[in-house]
C-alpha cells in the first residue's frame, strides 16, 4: 500500500475512473450489440440516434478513438440501411 498522501488519493482517484469508465464501455457495447440484433428497421432507425450519441460521448472523452467511434457509427448506419 501506498505511504504517500497524494499517492493514497491517486488511487483513490484512477479506481474512481475506471470503474466510471468500464461502466459506460459496457452500456456502449450493449448498445451496439442490441441494435445489430435488432430485425425490425423502424426500431433499428428509432434507436440509432441514442448509440450515436453514446459513441460520440465515448469518443469526446477519448474512452474509445474518435475514429473507432466514427467507424462503428457507419457501420451501424449501412445495417440499417440493408434491413428489409
Amino acid at each position: 500500500m501506498a505511504n504517500h498522501k497524494a499517492t493514497i488519493k491517486s488511487t483513490r482517484q484512477s479506481e474512481k475512473k475506471r470503474l466510471h469508465n468500464r461502466y459506460y464501455a459496457k452500456t456502449m457495447r450493449n448498445a451496439v450489440r442490441q441494435l445489430r440484433a435488432m430485425t425490425n428497421k423502424d426500431e433499428a432507425v428509432a434507436a440509432y440516434p441514442k448509440v450515436q450519441k453514446l459513441l460520440d460521448k465515448m469518443a469526446k472523452t477519448r474512452l474509445i478513438h474518435p475514429n473507432k467511434a466514427a467507424n462503428l457509427k457507419s457501420k451501424l448506419a449501412s445495417a440499417i440501411a440493408k434491413m428489409a
